[in-house]
């Protein structure tokens, strides 16, 4: 049977024993970085396979240099420590796997980063859609603008600038959509709430850049390598318009929680048929296929975990 645990302040304990104190700096400021890994079970195999967690790791590191987060692990001890915890769990179905640093100074009324403590923790929790919508998805143009990387950098998970992706998510879903895009301030497109977005049109695929305050993707970068090797389509990075967007032939979403996510409508505007396309479905199914490990070519992007073993 399954535990819940987390590797807390150095060590494994019961999940409901990982708790800080109310002056925590990160709970006031946001000062944190985090990512979300998936942990996909493959039932056959009797096996979970983590996606990518080296670079979800080399992403958190990059993060903590920016927030002054100064955490003794380098990535390679950061998978050590997952791998431990998920052999310690016993989960048996797909997990979401969120790593933290944040600033553990016991500290209110301090607007610095430096000469504050720092301190990492991780939970494992059984997770399954992200986003319970069958076949493409509703989404609405938010009214939020995306923040830009002059204001916080977008292209880490630092927890504070997380408030722009909820609050535009929570306008969404309370208006009957299931996700928003953002745009940014002067109107070129960004990316969704949680989420990279492509835009297929007249067989080819294009992207914002990365400098358009969009995160830099692992699931972006794994529809990107796709499309290239498996589809041979090339992936344009450019600027986007809003307006391109309801033209498009399709629309697809890439997050780690999202994994690829078709949009069928924005703004109650059909994009395409309606429904799922042709490309956006091809690369879905291979993604989904070799999360699990099924795909011998791409391997390479999962660590095999058997739950129980050491």
């Amino acid at each position: 049977m399954a535990e819940a645990l987390a590797y807390f302040r150095g060590g494994y304990v019961p999940l409901a024993d990982a708790n800080v104190n109310i002056t925590t700096h990160a709970l006031h400021y946001g000062t944190a970085v985090f990512e979300g890994i998936r942990g996909n079970w493959n039932e056959t195999k009797g096996e979970m396979h983590i996606f990518r967690a080296k670079d979800h790791y080399e992403r958190l590191l990059q993060g903590c240099k920016i927030m002054l987060l100064d955490i003794p692990y380098s990535a390679d001890e950061l998978m050590d420590i997952t791998i431990e915890l998920l052999k310690r769990t016993g989960y048996r179905e797909d997990v979401y796997i969120r790593p933290i640093a944040y600033k553990s100074e016991e500290l209110v009324a301090n607007l610095m980063l430096h000469k504050l403590s720092s301190d990492f923790a991780l939970i494992i929790v059984p997770f399954g859609a992200y986003i319970k919508a069958d076949g493409a998805i509703r989404c609405c143009t938010s009214s939020w603008r995306r923040i830009d990387d002059t204001v916080i950098p977008s292209r880490v998970k630092i927890a504070g600038h997380y408030v722009n992706s909820i609050l535009a998510k929570t306008e969404a879903v309370l208006g009957g959509f299931d996700e928003a895009i953002f745009m940014n301030q002067d109107g070129s497109v960004s990316e969704g709430s949680g989420e990279n977005i492509f835009v297929v049109s007249k067989g080819e695929i294009h992207t914002p850049l990365v400098s358009e305050n969009n995160l830099t993707g692992i699931t972006r970068d794994c529809a990107w390598t796709l499309a290239e090797r498996e589809l041979d389509i090339k992936i344009v990075e450019r600027r986007i318009r809003r307006s391109e967007l309801y033209l498009a032939d399709e629309v697809f979403l890439t997050g780690t929680a999202a994994h690829i996510t078709p949009v069928g409508e924005l703004d109650n505007r059909p994009i395409g048929n309606g429904g799922i396309g042709p490309i956006t479905q091809k690369l879905r199914d291979l993604y989904l296929n070799l999360i699990r490990g099924d795909n011998p070519k791409y391997e390479h992007w999962t660590t095999v975990v058997t739950p129980g073993r050491g």
